[in-house]
């Protein structure tokens, strides 16, 4: 078996020729089927397919890792080319939600026109997402993360009414895996859950402790030297044989990961294509 992921969508590009934004997507292909995991703000996405060898309108299944713009902009665009999709997705998603910072609410939700397409789709193509789920006999999503460290947190100043009442756990926030023959390969969105949280989880799901990989956002941008040291001494006790950070991790937190962690550390940008 083989499982091959692109990353459509980064902050940062691999080669000449890509669109960057602060968003993220990444085009899975594992056993004849094409599944996108989120869809960045929506401008890179298909021109970043169309260079890349990409048909969007062949994807089989839509995951959505939660509910903000910068992984939900593509979303109207990519059901229009394949309308037949299914979307897997935390009911979470489609909530108004905001950042606040110096004072001043932004809001940081789903877009309308993808909110619009969502409610869109058929009935028995839309499954939301409220515990671990199967998307086939090696593709799974982790559901809710349970928040069991006390040095991780949402990474960043989130709430759910621009007044800023109301604290946003990001509740939505899932990844997904796939299990292969060496070891578990796992697709992070923002990891609001906690990198920490989120991983250890998986590794209980599936009942295998080796990572192969762990790719995709770990929202350490805004974290505190503690809470980045600890986050460095769990990927010591996890071991995955490779960490590939994207999007919102950060650049000096992810610099502080390849000081200790060495080679096991590879920044992560559209255009990167992972076989394994």
């Amino acid at each position: 078996m083989d499982a091959t992921v692109t990353i459509l969508v980064d902050n940062n590009k691999a080669e000449d020729g890509l669109c960057t934004e602060h968003g993220l997507s990444f085009w899975i292909e594992i056993l004849g089927r094409r599944i996108l995991f989120d869809t960045g703000q929506g401008p890179s996405l298909e021109p970043n397919a169309q260079a890349l060898g990409v048909d969007l309108s062949k994807t089989d299944i839509l995951v959505l890792s939660h509910g903000h713009y910068d992984h939900t902009g593509g979303i109207a665009s990519v059901i229009r080319s394949a309308p037949d999709l299914h979307v897997y997705c935390h009911p979470g998603v489609v909530q108004a939600r905001y950042a606040i910072r110096d004072g001043k609410a932004k809001s940081i939700g789903i877009p309308q026109a993808a909110k619009e397409a969502l409610e869109g789709v058929p009935s028995d193509h839309l499954h939301w997402v409220e515990k671990p789920t199967m998307l086939t006999d090696v593709v799974g999503l982790t559901g809710p993360v349970p928040r069991l460290t006390d040095y991780e947190d949402t990474g960043g100043p989130f709430f759910l009414d621009p007044e800023g009442e109301r604290p946003d756990l990001i509740e939505d926030d899932l990844a997904l895996w796939i299990r292969t023959k060496t070891g578990t390969v796992v697709c992070l969105g923002c990891a609001h859950a906690g990198p920490v949280n989120t991983l250890d989880h998986i590794v209980g799901l599936t009942g295998d402790p080796h990572l192969r990989a762990v790719i995709g956002g770990f929202h350490l941008m805004d974290a505190g030297r503690e809470r980045v040291d600890q986050t460095i001494l769990a990927m010591r006790r996890l071991a995955p044989d490779s960490l590939l950070p994207c999007h919102c991790t950060g650049r000096s937190p992810t610099t502080l990961l390849q000081d200790p962690l060495g080679d096991q550390v590879t920044p992560g940008k559209s255009g990167m294509v992972f076989r394994f």
